[in-house]
């Protein structure tokens, strides 16, 4: 059975830039992608709080992230609605946000 609902990773907390500025983070990912799960390892060792969309599971999650970046490449983050792409790109990025106790 597969499951088209967005997965949100720790919530309990929200992610900043160092300027405070609130990030809203989605990973669209699949779980064949080797990339995506070096983004994952990442995400999970940060804490980092986003929602996931696997584009292999559901076709809209596919389809959405062509309209954002242009291109189905996986892993790609959505930055506040702007993509980044490159696996390493990503855990850069992410070494980068600020991680806070949710409503703090």
């Amino acid at each position: 059975m597969t499951s088209n609902t967005p997965k949100k990773l720790f919530q309990q907390f929200q992610a900043q830039t160092a300027k405070g500025e609130e990030l809203e983070l989605i990973l669209y990912k699949s779980d064949t992608c080797f990339y995506c799960h070096r983004v994952l390892e990442a995400v999970n060792n940060l804490s980092i709080p986003l929602v996931l969309q696997d584009t292999r599971r559901d076709p809209g999650a596919r389809k959405r992230l062509i309209k954002l970046g242009g291109k189905p490449q996986v892993p790609c983050l959505i930055i506040n609605g702007k993509p980044l792409y490159e696996s390493s790109d990503i855990v850069r990025f992410f070494k980068k946000v600020v991680v806070t106790k949710a409503g703090s």
